[in-house]
Parts: structure tokens; sequence; C-alpha cells
């Protein structure tokens, strides 16, 4: 039979614990002495001990017993929490001090965005036309069947209609533009509702179509539309138009040519190619082997056109061109696919 424990013990006990506890100064030591009191996971502490022998005790002595190894206990609880607290404040200042910040170092520089190249080439395009004495109008995305084709001169079944692979949406007679030609009607309406005035503007925007993507053309891209409606416009002011802008854009290198083409909304139509050579892999890709790079249709605003708008052909005259800064943009920067621009890379968006 064990031998009966007594409340001296108890009271021992409580020394014990408290004065050990006064010596820890960390997490380790705290862990041991509760093991050491109060049990682990297969030991029994101390003071556990000494409570399974109260059997031993006489009945009447039990009572007494069992209220001050509880008070024992809650005292032993409360001394160790808040040991607890102390060491893990004097811990954490320890390690503040061990790896202190020092505030007055500069701090890491945020990553600071950039323009897309496409935008840059945009705005470049923008700026050009701008000194030129061009406004800029902007349209919508989202176009209706009768902007987009019908009043440019394609009524429907127009065979010129399969030019532009068609993105449609479930409202019928709603479509994503396939080009920034149906600012033109836009505009020009818009201008003419207090009588015809002369025009000189610039549509820039995103354009889609339902394309094979491929080096050299994309399913999405941006567009820059000009219009320029007088009284006496000629061939020659677009052909002066163009010059000018190549030289600005492309700077003495900036070699272009015309060929005759074919656009149902103007007449006579052009397409306007800049020069790249064929001395690189990269450029007798992009052009194909000849060395030309089309960046621009354009030609004179048809007189169906003109009458849709609102002006007289028989008084009005005009041009109108539409020109892609992703292709402008391959001949600035040397990039050798159009797929690029979309991909989201930040390998090949960072280096602009």
């Amino acid at each position: 039979m064990s031998e009966a424990p007594t409340l001296e013990q108890l009271d021992a006990l409580e020394r014990e614990a408290l004065a050990a506890l006064q010596q820890v100064e960390n997490s380790e030591a705290l862990h041991a002495w509760r093991a050491r009191y109060f049990g682990a996971k297969r030991t029994e502490g101390a003071l556990e001990q000494l409570m399974k022998r109260i059997g031993s005790l006489p009945p009447e002595q039990r009572p007494a017993f069992g209220r001050r190894a509880n008070a024992v206990k809650q005292t032993l609880i409360a001394a160790y929490e808040q040991r607890e607290a102390h060491v893990k404040t004097a811990e954490m200042q320890a390690a503040l001090q061990a790896n202190a910040l020092d505030v007055t170092l500069p701090g890491r520089p945020i990553a600071v965005g950039r323009l897309h190249p496409s935008t840059l080439t945009l705005r470049r395009i923008i700026q050009i036309f701008t000194r030129m004495g061009f406004e800029v109008y902007r349209s919508p995305e989202v176009e209706t069947d009768e902007m987009n084709f019908t009043l440019l001169n394609m009524p429907p079944d127009h065979p010129a209609r399969d030019m532009w692979d068609t993105f449609y949406t479930t409202t019928p007679g709603v479509i994503l533009r396939t080009h920034t030609s149906p600012g033109q009607i836009r505009v020009m309406r818009e201008r003419s509702k207090n009588g015809p005035q002369p025009l000189r503007v610039i549509l820039p925007g995103m354009v889609y179509r339902y394309e094979q993507v491929t080096a050299r053309s994309e399913s999405q891209f941006n567009q820059v539309e000009g219009l320029v409606i007088g009284r006496r416009i000629t061939m020659a002011d677009l052909k002066g138009v163009f010059v000018e802008f190549a030289r600005q854009m492309f700077g003495s290198a900036g070699q272009i040519r015309f060929r005759a083409s074919y656009f149902p909304f103007t007449e006579p139509s052009v397409e306007v190619d800049v020069y790249l050579g064929t001395e690189t892999e990269r450029a007798r890709m992009l052009t194909k082997g000849t060395g030309w790079l089309e960046i621009a249709g354009a030609g004179m605003v048809h007189p169906t056109v003109l009458r849709n708008g609102g002006y007289d052909p028989e008084e009005w005259s005009g041009f109108a061109f539409g020109m892609g800064p992703e292709r402008q943009a391959m001949r600035l920067y040397g990039i050798n696919d159009i797929r690029y621009f979309w991909q989201n890379d930040l390998r090949f968006l960072e280096q602009f």
C-alpha cells in the first residue's frame, strides 16, 4: 500500500514549483517545467502523483487534502501562464534585436507599370496626325451590320463582305466591328447635322476579325481610320499626307509605295507599303520575300459613302485610310511576330 500524502508535501511541492518557475527563461525550459509538475503525454507530473494517492488517506482527511491540492493546482497554472507571457515577450525582443530592421534604409522600389508597345505606337501615330491638323474621334467597337457594311457600300449579299471574317453576336444585326470605317459614317452624320462642313479626323480603336492567327495577322488588333473631306480633295492630297506621315514615323528610312487595290468604300483604292528590306530572315518572312510590308489601305471616299454620310458627292470629295499600329510597331521595334502583342508575356512587354 502506497504511503499516504500529506498537506505538508503539497505545500513543499508548491514552493518548489514556484521557485523553479522563476528560473525559467525560455520556451524549452518552460515546456520541461510543465511536464515535470503537470505531466506530459505518457508521464505523470509530481502534482498528479500526489493526488492519485488520496485514496490512502482516512475518509475524513480526504476533502481537506482535495481542496488544498486543487488550490495548489490553480496557483501553479496561474503562475505558469504569467511566466509563459513573460518568456514569449523576452524571446520576441531578443529576435527583434538579433534581426534589427534599419528603418533609415531605402525601401525596395515598387515595380512601375509601363505602356504596351501597341499603345506607344498608337500614341505616336496620333501625335503625328494631330500635328497635321487632324482631330481624334472615338467610335464604338460593337457595331450594327448596317454601319459596318451596308452604309459603306456593301449591301446584304455583297461579295465584298467576304473580305472581312466577322464576329457575330447573339443579337441579330449586332457585330464586333471588323474595321474602324463605320466611324466614317458616324462622324460625317454628326458633323453634317447643321449642314456639311470640311472634315479632317482620325478614328483609333480596336477591331476584330475571325481569322487564323499567324505571324502576320491576328484576330484582334488596333486600327487608325483617317477621313478628310473638302470641296477639292484629290488623290494627291492623300499621297502627300502619307509621305509626310512616313517621314515623321520612320525618318529618312521611311520609304513607302502605293499599290492599286480594291475596297468597296473607296474609289480609286490603294494599299500603302513600307520598305523593310530582304537582308534578314525576319524581314523576308514578314514581307513574303518582297521587302515591303503593308501598313494601310486607302483611297478616295466612294460617292455612295459620302451620300450616306450626308455629303453631296457632286460638291464634296475626300479620302480615307485605315492603318494598323501593330504592323508599324513591328517595323519600329524589330518585332518579327504580331502574336507577341497579345500573349501577355512579360519577357516581351518589359522590353518597352
